[in-house]
Order: C-alpha cells, then structure tokens, then sequence
C-alpha cells in the first residue's frame, strides 16, 4: 500500500509566504522523488500538490508539520485523491 501512486493536496497556514517556505518545499519534495507545485494563496496560505508514492507524500507532510520549516506554520490540513499523472517536476508559484 505504500507504494501505492497517490495525489496529495495539503493547505499549510500562518507565516508561510516571505519567508521562503514554497523554496523548502519544492527542495523537500525533490529529495523525495515527487513531483507538483507549491503555490501562494491569496488568503495566506501556500497550497501545495505532490505526487508519488504514498510512503513519500507522507514523509513530506510530516515534514511540513515539522519543527524545520522556515517561517511559522500554525496547521496544516490534508486532502488525499487518486494520482492523475498530469504532474512534472516541481514548481513554485
């Protein structure tokens, strides 16, 4: 089940923009192997997409719930879906 191809979209709040945290996203994610995007909202928060296996997207949202991310992250909230394979590399925007 671990490696089971999986889409996983994660909405991290508080200080979070200008303070390089979609940078240290896209490094994490890289390392991991997933591909996606780590994009400003609006409202605050950074909406970030990764695809990959299902150990991996794990790992890098117990990192973005960590204690290492730049800035300040007050919460984060998780929505898991089925990979759509429409993803390559990793952008920040």
């Amino acid at each position: 089940m671990g490696d089971e191809v999986v889409r996983l979209t994660a909405w991290a709040r508080g200080t979070v923009q200008g303070v390089g945290f979609r940078w240290w996203v896209r490094a994490r994610a890289l390392e991991l192997g997933l591909v996606g995007s780590a994009t400003n909202l609006r409202d605050g928060r950074v909406e970030v997409v990764a695809e990959g296996p299902r150990t991996d997207c794990e790992r890098l949202l117990e990192l973005l719930r960590g204690q290492g991310t730049p800035g300040r992250v007050s919460g984060v909230t998780e929505w898991w879906t089925e990979s759509r394979g429409d993803l390559s590399g990793f952008v920040e925007r």
